[in-house]
């Protein structure tokens, strides 16, 4: 949690964001992911001045509990002084013990975005999916807590002036953008209009243009000028590995034909087809239909 602190931007996990969106359609499926079309809304995990601490606390963690769909999971929240937003103890369950940093007695707002995070955790743990090593499993926990539909408020809890600032979670501003922008793609969904940061909005069109790209590298037919133009080079010389900036690699098939790989737009795993011109082509994890030129 960043507090007063500078704030990281840019795009600097993004490959492994991008991993993480593959993971968990591995691990779900098209279709569980799909019982995840509608986002928390606002009125839902709303927290008044006026409202009790614990009792509104306790309210929201039971209505994330409910969109994760961990019916039988019980959220105890407590609050301390500590250096994190919060911390959550993976048991067996069915109670799982979360800790809240003090600040949020005063910021009761952000509370929301904390428990968001925190009982991601306990899904994933449910799920027995985590990446090696705190940072990409931590990367992997904000990712999918935005791509099921509770990871806005986390990006609506960034606020930045020049006197001071606050981030919760590990993705940048625009790295939470993105993948909103990957969810909303996926759902037909905006999530701009639930941000009262208006930060959180400008981080969100920016990683909305990035998540775009992805629709419009080669071979994809809706692939600008330029991209096509470096694909008929690369193609023309046989290709090799991905090169700095180049999403698709060619290889040979084994029978004097060339095959291209590149990721899916939607899901990102890597998909291979045949060099003959216009291919369509159905990414099996995602099911999404791509329209090629190759």
């Amino acid at each position: 949690m960043a507090n007063g602190g500078p704030v990281e931007h840019g795009y600097p996990h993004l490959e492994t964001v991008r991993a993480a969106i593959t993971a968990l359609y591995r691990r779900l499926s098209y279709d569980t992911i799909q019982t995840f079309a509608g986002s928390v809304v606002p009125a839902d995990v709303a927290f008044c001045d006026t409202d009790d601490l614990y009792l509104g606390t306790q309210r929201v963690a039971r209505e994330l509990v409910r969109h994760y769909r961990l019916p039988d999971a019980r959220i105890i929240v407590s609050f301390r002084e500590m250096t994190h937003a919060a911390n959550v103890e993976l048991a067996a369950g069915p109670e799982y013990f979360v800790e809240l940093n003090d600040r949020f007695r005063t910021h009761r707002r952000d509370i929301g975005a904390a428990l968001a995070h925190e009982i991601m955790h306990v899904y994933l743990h449910r799920l027995d999916l985590s990446f090696a090593g705190t940072r990409d499993n931590e990367i992997l926990t904000d990712t999918a807590a935005t791509y099921l539909g509770a990871g806005w408020l986390l990006l609506d809890a960034y606020r930045e002036d020049g006197a001071s600032s606050q981030k919760l979670g590990y993705l940048t501003p625009e790295e939470f953008g993105y993948v909103l922008a990957k969810r909303a793609l996926v759902f037909g969904e905006d999530p701009s209009v639930w941000f009262t940061s208006a930060q959180a909005y400008a981080a969100y069109v920016k990683g909305r243009a990035e998540a775009r790209r992805d629709g419009e590298q080669p071979p994809l037919t809706a692939a600008g000028w330029a991209g096509r133009r470096r694909y008929a080079r690369d193609r023309k010389q046989g290709g090799g590995g991905v090169g700095v900036g180049v999403p698709y690699a060619f290889t040979p098939d084994g029978g004097g034909r060339l095959r291209v790989s590149f990721p899916c737009p939607t899901c990102l795993q890597r998909i291979r087809v045949p060099v003959r011109g216009r291919v369509r082509a159905r990414c099996a994890l995602c099911r999404t239909v791509l329209e090629c030129d190759t």
